[in-house]
């Protein structure tokens, strides 16, 4: 008796569930060769979690949802915005109009900015998805003629190896996207943490800061980026020197603003 063998017919179903199984093997064995971590507190994560794990999601999404002043940064009550302002910036002369912000400064957006500066450079995809929330979010997204990252002096940039806020910079997307660096830091100061009050932070940042020749902000507006703001002192020691360079208007974009506890 004889036998025919009937040949094996892949269908393209068939193609799609052993793509689908091989897939799933290779990722079983990318995770257990090489677990994935959270990059903020290195706990094993699944790989959809878009590298961060639960709790650093749930800190971040706790300090970036709440109503805050568009002139201080700082969490307020809509109920006590006045014209977009808390009672404490009413009135208020300073050199730079709006800000926008992602969160405050606490918890792991915090943990975050210290890491982000100590040489975590892969937390800039995290970070400028925050810092491009925050401006999207903000009245003058549509009136940047320039970003600009705030300085720092040569000495401490070649300590560090770059300028956080210029790393940032780069992942932020708006209306022009055009980026300057002819701001800069002309003179070396203290870090303003040293500082304890604020007379003390605005005299340390005095004269700091310089526009290069053939500089391009006469006429333009102009959105500082940095990573953190406290006093607000460097913020506005910048906005005045881009503001005599002929700027007409200096915004400010920043991750987190400090000074602030969670209610």
């Amino acid at each position: 008796m004889a036998f025919v063998l009937k040949p094996c017919i892949i269908t393209s179903m068939d193609t799609v569930k052993i793509k689908r199984t091989v897939s799933f093997a290779l990722q079983g064995l990318n995770q257990l060769l090489w677990p994935a971590v959270c990059v903020n507190c290195k706990r094993c994560i699944c790989e959809t979690d878009n590298s961060l794990c639960r709790d650093c999601w749930s800190q971040l999404i706790a300090c970036t949802g709440a109503d805050y002043c568009s002139g201080c940064g700082k969490d307020v009550s809509r109920f006590a915005l006045l014209e977009g302002v808390c009672p404490n910036c009413q009135g208020e002369k300073k050199h730079f109009g709006q800000i926008a912000r992602a969160g405050f400064y606490i918890d792991a957006l915090r943990k975050m900015i210290l890491s982000f500066k100590q040489g975590c450079t892969e937390l800039d995809s995290i970070l400028g998805f925050l810092a491009n929330s925050a401006l999207q979010g903000s009245d003058f997204y549509n009136d940047i003629d320039f970003l600009v990252p705030v300085p720092l002096h040569w000495s401490r940039r070649l300590v560090r190896g770059y300028n956080q806020s210029s790393v940032l910079v780069k992942k932020i997307r708006c209306r022009t996207e055009k980026i300057s660096t002819d701001l800069v830091r002309i003179r070396q100061t203290k870090a303003q943490t040293a500082m304890i009050s604020s007379a003390a932070r605005t005299k340390n940042v005095a004269g700091a800061f310089a526009v290069r020749y053939n500089h391009n902000f006469a006429g333009r507006n102009i959105c500082l980026v940095d990573d953190i703001k406290t006093s607000g002192a460097t913020l506005n020691e910048c906005a005045r020197v881009l503001r005599e360079a002929g700027a007409v208007k200096v915004f400010a974009l920043v991750l987190a603003v400090a000074g602030q506890q969670r209610a």
